[in-house]
This record gives C-alpha cells, sequence and structure tokens, in this order.
C-alpha cells in the first residue's frame, strides 16, 4: 500500500500587474539631500503622489507647515518614520521614550498618515539579553496601544536585518515579530512593516508572510548590493542588487496586501549624492521593470 502522501498547498499562479505609478511610494529618507519641501516637490514634478515622512524632516519644517506642504502638492502620506526605540531598561529612559512616541503618534495624526514604522531598538551597552530588550520593547509597545488607537494611528512594527539586531532592533524576522503582535493582542491598532532588505534572506520569507497576511500594512522595498559598505547606509536601488522585489512583491499580494509599494533608500555614499530628480525619475523607470 503506497504511503499517505499530505497534499502541498500552493498560492494559485498569479499574475502580477505592473505598479502604476498611482501606488508608488517614495519614502522622503530616499531624498535625504533635500529638505522638506524640495523633496515633496521633487517628488511631485514626477506624478508621485505618495510618501512616507520622516521624523527629523518633519521636525525642520514643523508640523503645521509640514501638513500644508503636503496638501498644497496633494501628496498622501503612507506612514511616518520611526518610531519605536522601547528597549531601554533606565526607568527615566523608557519614560522619555514613551512620551517622545505619544508625540510622534499624534505627528502622524497631524499629517494624516496612516501608520506609525515602529522598531523595537537594541541592546544597551554592556547587555547581551535578547529576551529582556525583547520583552520591554514588547511592553513599551502596549503602553502606546491607547495613544494610538484614539490618534488613528496604527504602529507596524518592522523587523530589521540580523546584522542591526544589537544596536536598533531585537526582533529580525516576521514569525518573531508575529509573535509580539500576538503579545500585544491589539490586532486593530497594531500591524507589520515589512521591508524587503531586512527579509530577503529568509527561507520562511513565503510562509511567514502567509501566517501573516492580515497583518501587513506597510511593505518597503530597495536592493541588497553584493559588496555593500554599509549595514545600514549603502542600499541598493531596486534592481542593483540581489533582491528578488518582484517575487516578494508577489507573496504579498498573494495573500492579500493591495498597498503602496515603498521605496526606502538609505544610500550615504551613492543615491543622496545624487540630483534628486535623477533618483526618482530612476525609481520611476525601475518601477515599470523591477517593482
Amino acid at each position: 500500500m503506497s504511503p499517505v502522501v499530505a497534499p502541498r498547498i500552493e498560492f494559485s499562479v498569479m499574475h502580477l500587474k505592473p505598479l502604476s505609478i498611482e501606488r508608488l511610494c517614495i519614502h522622503q529618507v530616499t531624498l535625504m539631500q533635500c529638505d522638506f519641501l524640495q523633496s515633496m516637490e521633487t517628488l511631485a514634478r514626477h506624478g508621485v503622489t505618495k510618501t512616507a515622512i520622516w521624523r527629523d524632516k518633519l521636525d525642520e519644517v514643523g508640523v503645521d507647515e509640514g501638513a500644508r506642504i503636503l496638501r498644497d502638492l496633494g501628496i498622501e502620506v503612507i506612514s511616518l518614520c520611526a518610531g519605536g526605540l522601547l528597549s531601554a531598561s533606565d526607568p527615566t529612559d523608557r519614560r522619555k521614550a514613551i512620551d517622545d512616541n505619544r508625540r510622534w503618534i499624534d505627528q502622524a495624526a497631524a499629517v494624516n498618515a496612516a501608520s506609525m514604522v515602529t522598531i523595537t531598538g537594541g541592546l544597551e551597552d554592556g547587555s547581551r539579553d535578547l529576551r529582556s530588550a525583547r520583552d520591554l520593547a514588547c511592553q513599551g509597545i502596549a503602553e502606546l496601544v491607547p495613544h494610538a488607537r484614539a490618534a488613528g494611528v496604527k504602529l507596524a512594527l518592522e523587523p530589521l536585518h540580523p546584522m542591526v539586531c544589537g544596536f536598533r532592533s531585537v526582533i529580525s524576522t516576521v514569525r518573531e515579530a508575529g509573535e509580539m503582535l500576538r503579545e500585544l493582542d491589539a490586532p486593530d491598532v497594531t500591524g507589520l512593516a515589512i521591508d524587503s532588505y531586512a527579509l530577503w534572506w529568509d527561507h520562511n520569507l513565503e510562509a511567514d508572510l502567509a501566517e501573516a497576511a492580515a497583518d501587513i500594512l506597510n511593505f518597503h522595498v530597495s536592493d541588497w548590493l553584493p559588496q555593500t559598505r554599509d549595514i545600514r547606509l549603502d542600499r541598493g536601488m531596486p534592481g542593483d542588487g540581489q533582491i528578488d522585489n518582484r517575487k516578494i512583491r508577489k507573496w504579498i499580494e498573494q495573500v492579500g496586501f493591495d498597498g503602496p509599494i515603498e521605496v526606502e533608500i538609505f544610500s550615504d555614499l551613492d543615491w543622496w549624492k545624487r540630483d534628486p530628480d535623477e533618483v526618482v525619475s530612476t525609481i520611476v523607470e525601475r518601477a515599470k521593470t523591477v517593482l
């Protein structure tokens, strides 16, 4: 008698539609060489109507002026980046971090951002206790939930690449982030920010995205350069590196995600040195072929 073999569950083949300019989002940090107004004017010149605002850029002009610029140019804010950094154990430092995050949530609401991308923070100097840092971060996010709910802003938890685990994020996979979301038990106000740069290496990514389908709020893309010169600030333009962003986009769309595709490039050694119109026009062209 032949052994019983469990059926393999596969997604149906899905045609990936070309990415429209209306769905393209370019994070403000991708144009770090610009001030707030210049970055938004550059996007508008190229027909890009979606962005993620970065706190330091918003602080340059203030929330009221930033909101006016966005409104006048017809730019929609997908998220505010980045909140969190809640793994400190010192009570004074933790209280300041919580207060700062509440203020950032208010800023997100003021510019009509749907979410605030939230990272856990890393290990404190001298610490090797990952579990404690994760627990502290989870407790900190839990404290923010009522404020975020009242403001109408979702907290998009973002796992980051293991190379920044020590100083930036003590969760590195979708699975770990999902476990934290289950602990928080606030699905109406929490979810996930999926970043291809942070997660492309994980051989469980497709299955974990399927498991986390209902939680996906944001999808960030860039590229991993094979000879990266900086673990945070040398991201590649989509198409220049090793990440199959179209495949990852297909995976998340197969499980229901239909939100913006957000290009987020930290590039202190390359793209931040270029003319901002060149940066945006390159992204718009690459969106047709590699996103």
